[in-house]
């Protein structure tokens, strides 16, 4: 199993009696080759990702990597950290009447050059933002919801160690600040943290 480092709940470990080996600072051709390596030697290898492999995953990338070397894969959902969230915090991240759309995104950084946070917020959707635990004031001050609009921030969802905050635009960066979070956690912005009011779904009459 080659597993992706600080990512993935050590609890998860206990599940597999084989060799284990943490990803954390190797680099893409590290890892592909290590999978090729006892892929290549008959034995089952498992890439183990945080969440869910299709958000931030960069798993298309490993898939094409070991391609090259006809090495096949499959490839088994998870549970992503912002379903996790939703649990934790007790809502849904779509809800008649509040908000019928999700944003996932993730600000600009060491590996992408430019956002669009601002742009997205306009729409006045439900935002979960990844990869952005250190940047959450910036992250803040860069989109155009109203000061007043609830907003939370998880740390290890799901997790022994959880964390939970909630707050609005104008506050929660200053709690996510006391409690010292710079990573490992998700920003979730919307009306849907506290609705005022929302509409009975057609579902159930």
């Amino acid at each position: 199993m080659v597993y992706a480092g600080s990512l993935v709940n050590p609890r998860l470990l206990e599940y597999s009696t084989g060799k284990k080996i943490d990803s954390q600072h190797m680099k893409l051709s590290d890892i592909t080759g290590i999978m090729a390596q006892y892929a290549e030697a008959g034995k089952t290898v498992v890439r183990l990702h945080s969440g869910d492999p299709s958000l931030y995953g960069a798993i298309y990338e490993q898939m094409e990597e070991l391609k090259k070397r006809g090495i096949g894969c499959e490839i088994i959902p998870g549970v992503s950290s912002l379903f996790g969230c939703a649990a934790s915090l007790r809502t849904q991240l779509t809800l008649k009447g509040v908000s019928d759309t999700l944003i996932i995104t993730r600000p600009a950084g060491e590996t992408l050059e430019k956002d669009a946070l601002k742009e997205l917020s306009a729409h006045g959707a439900t935002m979960a933002v990844f990869l952005g635990a250190h940047r959450i004031r910036e992250i803040l001050a860069e989109v155009e919801y109203p000061e007043d609009t609830p907003a939370a921030v998880v740390y290890h969802a799901t997790w022994e160690d959880e964390v939970l905050l909630r707050g609005t635009v104008a506050d929660i960066a200053d709690k996510a600040e006391a409690h010292k979070i710079e990573k490992s956690a998700l920003l979730i912005i919307g009306e849907v943290l506290n609705p005022r009011s929302f509409e009975r779904s057609h579902l159930y009459g």
